[in-house]
């Protein structure tokens, strides 16, 4: 496993483990870290406008593309540790 492997394996434990639940904002952030990081670019459908989460969601993903894996684990990585210092 390499290094950022084991580091993203390790902020996945540590955001459950935040003192405080993460705003909508940071938690969406995360959602579309996650899925860039384990899955890539975004691809089906954008959810219709009536279902607000989904469509956040798929957006958030979205805005993504393009970002490599590697590099959204390590986004996702700083985004905890910065989550961990607030």
């Amino acid at each position: 496993m390499s290094d950022i492997d084991t580091a993203f394996t390790t902020a996945l434990a540590e955001v459950e483990e935040l003192p405080e639940r993460p705003g909508n904002e940071d938690l969406l952030k995360l959602y579309a870290l996650y899925k860039q990081a384990t899955v890539g670019d975004v691809d089906g459908k954008r959810p219709g406008m009536m279902d607000f989460v989904k469509r956040a969601k798929y957006d958030a993903w979205a805005e993504l593309e393009g970002t490599s894996q590697d590099e959204a684990k390590q986004a996702y990585v700083d985004k905890v540790e910065a989550l961990k210092q607030s």
